[in-house]
């Protein structure tokens, strides 16, 4: 039952995309039910196999994933096969609330463009691949659906196909399946020698390897999979990618694209090669020094952008570098920080996107500059935006500031330079958060005297079916941030290997 229902979760938004594609629906309003049904649907599914599963009654139990199910095995060490351990349910979980609500969100934005069952079409399609990643149940399988995430959101990137849209789905493309090259080496190189054939919490090592030949084929791995989460140097498709719709930025920025590379270079430091192979080698200093790096210097290149969205990828290849830090740690407190950062940053920076997207919607307009006085128009957006935004920094009372002080707190306690390094990188990053983020709200309701851009116009707040996710999303960064404790136990259990 448990595996009929997760290979279910996968295929229908699959299947559901496939279908708003080829039946060339004209009428917006049986598009739209056709793809928040299948949405919903799907995300039934998941919510049923998860308390199903036994994950909140302790059912679960680490080695024991549930639904575990090959669909097709051609080699020795070589399966696509899922299961459902507490890594992908948190990932699922995360991916299924958030889904349905964007869509929501999609249909006001969309209603007035051209080639919309294209569109809804592929962002139905890209749930389905997306959930794949996150059931996959070895290092192959995640690959795979690694591999056609890229394929399906080229599509949603290119979208509107003008010389700005295509450009940035060429570089996406450019950038995504080279650095899934470089995964490809790490999938094969440790398959080969019986790690990854399925996950296994502190590796997965069964064959004889040098270990010098692993930790190459990790440091490979850290950044192919690792080019999705934007890191340094591999980083500059996502502020590009922000020429693609808002419900699609907003999906490959917060959840489905980047988290994946997070996902998955979590997945291949703890669940294929282990922890202990690699703590305090050349590599693990690598991607940690790679980690830091980028993340002070994505915040540094968000504080001078001007354009709105394009400062929030910056501001997202700061945050993922976060999740990387925490997992290089090599800790399960630092992992603890990371799967906390992911879950947490999806939901803040799923609301700032949001509000951005309702901006431009309204306004027409796409720079920072171009945002004075508009606070004063539309309250309830920038009011959302600025809660968003301190969270983002980490200010007390939100989520942010749980994930935040996780990963610094995991950071002092590793006692050793490249903690002290790593703490230097987090607080530097939170202040230059507060720069680039705030500005936008002072400009918003304390324009510079004589320069409200926006007095005595009609601008006003974004349509209901766009409030609605962007207020649910600033309801839960508060409500996390004061009662955030099951959840954060959750995934302490997660970290601790236990689920």
């Amino acid at each position: 039952m448990l595996a009929l229902l997760l290979i279910s979760s996968i295929l229908l938004p699959v299947f559901g995309g496939c279908s708003i594609l080829f039946l060339h629906l004209k009428d917006d309003a049986k598009r739209e039910l056709l793809a928040e049904a299948v949405a919903i649907a799907a995300s039934v599914l998941v919510w049923a196999l998860i308390f199903m599963s036994g994950v909140f009654t302790g059912g679960l139990s680490a080695g024991a994933p549930a639904g575990e199910i090959t669909v097709f095995s051609f080699a020795s060490g070589f399966s696509v096969s899922f299961a459902a351990d507490g890594m992908s349910m948190l990932f699922a979980g995360m991916i299924s609330l958030m889904w349905p609500l964007v869509l929501l969100y999609a249909f006001a934005y969309m209603r007035k463009e051209s080639r919309k069952n294209m569109f809804f079409g592929f962002f139905v399609m890209t749930y389905g691949i997306t959930l794949g990643v996150a059931f996959s149940a070895n290092l192959l399988t995640l690959y795979v659906f690694f591999e056609m995430l890229t394929l399906v959101t080229i599509p949603l990137v290119a979208h509107y196909g003008n010389h700005e849209s295509l450009f940035a789905a060429r570089k996406y493309a450019a950038y995504t399946i080279g650095g899934a090259a470089l995964a490809f080496f790490a999938v094969v190189l440790t398959g080969l020698h019986g790690a990854g054939s399925s996950f296994i919490y502190g590796g997965s090592l069964s064959g004889e390897i040098s270990l010098h030949l692993l930790r190459v084929a990790f440091l490979l791995g850290f950044f192919g999979f690792g080019t999705k989460a934007a890191v340094f140097p591999f980083y500059d498709w996502l502020p590009t990618a922000s020429a693609a719709p808002t419900p699609v930025t907003a999906l490959l920025h917060a959840v489905a694209v980047v988290n994946s590379g997070a996902f998955a270079v979590m997945r291949l430091t703890y669940y294929v090669v282990g922890p202990d192979i690699l703590y305090g080698t050349r590599t693990h200093r690598a991607c940690l020094v790679a980690a830091a790096f980028s993340l002070v210097f994505a915040g540094a290149m968000a504080v001078r952008e001007r354009h709105f969205k394009r400062k929030l990828a910056f501001s997202t290849m700061s945050n993922l570098s976060y999740m990387l830090l925490g997992a290089m740690m090599m800790s399960s407190a630092g992992f603890k920080g990371g799967l906390m950062h992911m879950l947490f940053h999806g939901i803040i920076k799923m609301s700032l996107f949001l509000c951005a997207g309702a901006f431009m919607h309204e306004t027409g307009k796409s720079y920072v500059y171009e945002i004075d006085g508009a606070g004063r128009k539309m309250p309830v957006t920038f009011t959302c935006y600025t809660l968003g935004a301190l969270s983002l920094i980490g200010i007390p009372g939100f989520c942010g500031f749980l994930s935040k002080w996780q990963l610094l707190t995991a950071g002092a306690e590793e006692g050793t330079m490249y903690g002290v390094l790593g703490c230097a990188a987090l607080i530097t990053a939170a202040f230059l958060c507060a720069i680039y983020s705030l500005t936008v709200t002072v400009r918003a309701f304390f324009p510079v005297r004589g320069k409200d851009l926006y007095a005595g116009t009609n601008l006003k707040e974004a349509s209901r079916e766009m409030l609605i996710p962007i207020v649910f999303f600033t309801a839960a960064n508060v409500a996390l941030g004061i009662w955030g404790g099951p959840v954060t136990d959750f995934i302490g259990q997660i970290a601790g290997g236990m689920i």
